[in-house]
């Protein structure tokens, strides 16, 4: 339905409310008062979750403040209605800001917890402050309220409730087009990107707790003259349940949804009171039908129906914009600016993530941050980018230090930033998107519309500058994975940056988008604008990159071109191990026969984003695989599919021995012998040593859990000594032989290990491969995973080379370990001289 359309539906609802108001009996009467008010309530309370997304369980509270002071004001202080009534939400509006300063620093349940409090409060006081409020007995208006020297009756508290419905939709659509609107809605979809758009997040959602609790004063003091008398029964726990269910029934978000919502609060009651005592009980179930059948309320519901059986519109066409004006606006208000970062620093409990970086990243030049997983550059990033605060070091834009400033703030001196998972605002558009982050954090007035011809110009032209096509008004959640990139970076273009910062993105693109994104990057920093990218891509970056940067455990290893790079012996050791020939050992075993485990044409998807792409892989009993590949080539994703974690859409078999496993969910597939030790460990942290291993067995009937548990001490000698510490309390080392302890406890038939060496001193990596070399000797079936590619060859009897979520290669380790794709998957560039030769010496 067209605004117009939409418009001309309200003006007649309108009129047809106010005609009836006019000459119903008094019973409809009192209804239409009821409905009015608690439908401004339910407008008020639709700002706060339908746009801002945030849920409060006691905003009953303030419609009991406005309430108790309209009437306090009137009868005790003289005050004419109207001033009462102004006063009643300038006092609500102050307590509601005090309350979402501390409320709004928490979420989900914690904040309904919060305001759960706030409306027992203000009940309690209102019983136990006697001598003002009555107490139990509450306040009775003296006489009917008066406006201008003319009485309010009951019709014409109706009357006036509908025009004020009337104009609180006005008001409510004019918010929701305004920048703070579209700031809410960005909030709710994901807080970190509304961050990093210049968005003080505080700042708009207390906009939105005010005005909501504004709307609930006006609603105590309509509520108020109506009823002729308030107590602090009058507003129970109950009612802020109704009214928050009233509007997600009408549909949040949505203008109507709120009255629609309001409406059944109010009339289903009365239609099922001949249920009596199972009034309740029926209105409940009612609800509960409602919420069932439309997710998206009522309106939401319609919408969707209007759309599957109306036209749509044809699209507006696009303003027209020259590209070299554009091109100089981009520039215009700010001044090129390299970033100059020294000693950067930060450490998570006994970690430390970044330890003493130091690099400059000049403007007009792209400067990448390479290294194997865990090396702390996705940390880096989020210190340059405010979202982490440094412990140590400094951070200067051109001539000015920005040490410290937080997202928010950054993003508005000219840092902008896009994810390593596309944070698009899903329930916007793709030009919105664009136009709220054009406002750098300048949101303008509360009700002024976002959207004119000079910013929708500017936003058409970065979109086509980043190669997305189509109509401009889509909904950014509607796109494909490689559009949803280019539309972040141009999202990150409107704020005129002088530096870009990019977190891998490239991941899961195909190559034809990736040869497009590398050029727009390029084009990019051609503007003057220094581009700084965290990346896996290996042949990307170093076709890219005017200047990388080489982090591992923290610490920056190497730093300078493309060429140097690829040579330089410490970035090799970071992504392909140092093991020399003859360091790795391992007793020959016969070719095995059978499988053991088969993965047949395994596709998988994170959203719109493909994972895996027709994988097929075949495990024999007692044999070692391993699975290599640059970061983000899918290996961790291929495991977590085999064990039934992630990701949540995937289609193909995966067959343990003879017995299809694919269909079962997870904790079934290592009942029957599929065992992962994740990536990163994870550890029950507050659990003894003895109880994490005591629960790797938990699913095994029969066993002796002390003799197995002894066995792993003999396997891993360390655990004994720690056996009654916090597995938190525990080094890296020795938490990943907890993880490889418990796993083994859990019975494996197929043994999978993820990343084993992240992390971890050399001197624990050979510690623990030699206890891998050991379970392959016992005829354990093991598939490894690890960035350690000559480790994990050493230990492997075959070997699947992945590249962009599909086999590149595979054959025998010691094949694999020759064959030149696998230097180029992990360094980019064509392997270098004598290299195969030394990864096929570790690998025999």
């Amino acid at each position: 339905m067209t605004s117009r359309a939409s418009l001309l539906v309200a003006v007649a609802v309108f009129a047809i409310a106010l005609g009836y108001a006019a000459v119903a009996d008094s019973y409809a009467v009192f209804l239409i008062a009821t409905i009015s008010l608690t439908a401004i309530a339910c407008i008020g309370l639709n700002v706060l979750l339908g746009l801002a997304g945030q849920i409060s369980l006691g905003h009953i509270g303030f419609m009991a403040i406005g309430a108790y002071t309209t009437v306090l004001l009137m009868e005790k202080a003289g005050w004419p209605y109207l001033a009462a009534t102004a006063g009643a939400i300038v006092l609500v509006s102050i307590v509601g800001g005090l309350l979402a300063m501390p409320a709004l620093r928490v979420r989900g349940p914690y904040l309904a917890m919060v305001t759960i409090a706030f409306g027992f409060i203000v009940e309690h006081v209102t019983i136990e402050w006697r001598d003002l409020t009555g107490g139990g007995n509450g306040l009775m208006l003296s006489a009917p309220p008066s406006v201008f020297g003319y009485a309010l009756s009951e019709r014409s508290l109706a009357i006036a409730g509908i025009v004020l419905v009337f104009a609180g939709l006005i008001l409510f659509e004019r918010l929701k087009r305004s920048g703070w609107g579209y700031a809410m809605r960005a909030a709710r979809d994901t807080e970190v990107a509304t961050r990093s758009l210049g968005i003080d997040l505080v700042h708009v959602r207390a906009v939105a707790f005010v005005i909501s609790a504004a709307a609930m004063a006006l609603a105590g003091a309509l509520f108020a003259p109506l009823q002729g008398y308030i107590s602090p029964s009058s507003f129970p726990f109950l009612q802020s349940v109704l009214l928050l269910f009233g509007v997600m029934v009408g549909g949040a978000g949505s203008a109507f949804g709120p009255v629609i919502g309001a409406a059944l609060v109010v009339l289903l009651p009365e239609a099922l009171s001949d249920l009596a005592e199972y009034r309740l009980l029926a209105f409940g179930v009612l609800l509960f039908v409602v919420l069932r059948a439309a997710p998206s309320g009522i309106v939401g519901l319609a919408e969707q129906l209007a759309a599957k059986l109306l036209p749509a519109g044809k699209p507006v066409a696009e303003p027209a914009i020259a590209a070299a004006n554009v091109d100089a606006a981009i520039l215009a208000t700010r001044s090129a600016a390299g970033l100059d970062v020294t000693d950067l620093s930060i450490s998570f409990g006994g970690v430390r993530a970044v330890q003493g970086v130091t690099f400059k990243a000049a403007p007009g030049a792209v400067t990448s941050i390479i290294g194997p997983n865990g090396a702390g550059k996705t940390s880096a990033l989020n210190l340059l980018s405010g979202f982490y605060r440094s412990q140590a070091g400094t951070v200067k834009l051109g001539d000015r230090d920005i040490t410290g400033m937080t997202s928010h703030l950054l993003a508005r001196v000219g840092v902008a930033r896009t994810f390593q998972t596309t944070q698009l605002f899903g329930s916007l558009s793709i030009l919105e998107n664009i136009l709220l982050a054009e406002r750098v954090g300048r949101l303008g007035g509360i009700v002024s519309a976002l959207r004119n011809a000079e910013t929708e110009g500017f936003a058409r032209f970065l979109l086509r500058f980043a190669g997305v096509d189509g109509d401009a008004d889509r909904l950014a959640d509607s796109l494909s994975h490689g559009e949803k990139r280019l539309v972040e970076i141009a999202r990150a273009l409107a704020l005129r940056p002088r530096i870009l910062l990019l977190d891998e993105p490239a991941a899961g693109l195909s190559k034809g988008d990736k040869q497009r994104l590398t050029a727009l990057l390029r084009r990019i920093a051609d503007l003057g604008i220094a581009v700084i990218i965290v990346e896996h891509d290996m042949p990307m970056i170093m076709s890219l990159s005017d200047l990388i940067v080489v982090l591992d455990g923290g610490k920056r290893i190497a730093i300078g071109d493309a060429a140097a790079i690829r040579n330089d012996p410490l970035v090799r050791k970071a992504y392909l191990g140092d093991a020399t020939p003859g360091e790795k050992s391992r007793a020959p075993r016969p070719a095995r026969q059978g499988t053991a485990l088969e993965v047949k044409t395994l596709d998988a998807f994170y959203g719109l984003s493909r994972a895996l792409n027709g994988i097929d892989l075949v495990v024999a009993p007692g044999e070692a695989v391993a699975v290599l590949g640059a970061n983000g080539a899918g290996k961790t994703t291929l495991m977590r599919s085999i064990a039934g974690l992630e990701p949540p859409r995937s289609t193909g078999e995966v067959r343990l021995a003879e017995t299809r496993i694919d269909r079962l969910p997870a904790h079934v597939r290592a009942r029957s012998g599929v065992v992962l030790v994740p990536e990163g460990r994870q550890v029950f942290p507050e659990l003894t040593v003895k109880q994490n291993l005591q629960l790797g067995a938990y699913a095994r009937k029969g066993l002796d859990l002390d003799a197995a548990i002894e066995a792993m001490f003999v396997r891993f000698p360390r655990l004994k000594e720690r056996i009654d510490q916090r597995a938190g309390l525990l080094s890296g080392g020795e938490q990943q032989m907890l993880a490889v302890a418990r796993g083994l406890l859990t019975g494996p038939k197929i043994f999978m290990l993820d990343e084993p060496s992240l992390g971890l001193a050399p001197l624990v990596v050979d510690e623990l491969f030699a206890s891998f070399e050991r379970l392959r000797s016992e005829g354990m079936t093991i598939i490894v995973v690890d960035q350690m590619a000559g480790h994990a060859l050493a230990l492997a009897d075959r070997a699947y080379l992945l590249e962009t979520g599909a086999i590149l290669k595979s054959g025998a380790a010691d094949i694999i370990a020759e064959d030149p794709l696998l230097e180029a998957a992990y360094l980019g560039g064509e392997a270098q001289a004598g290299a195969p030769q030394r990864f096929a010496a570790q690998a025999r």
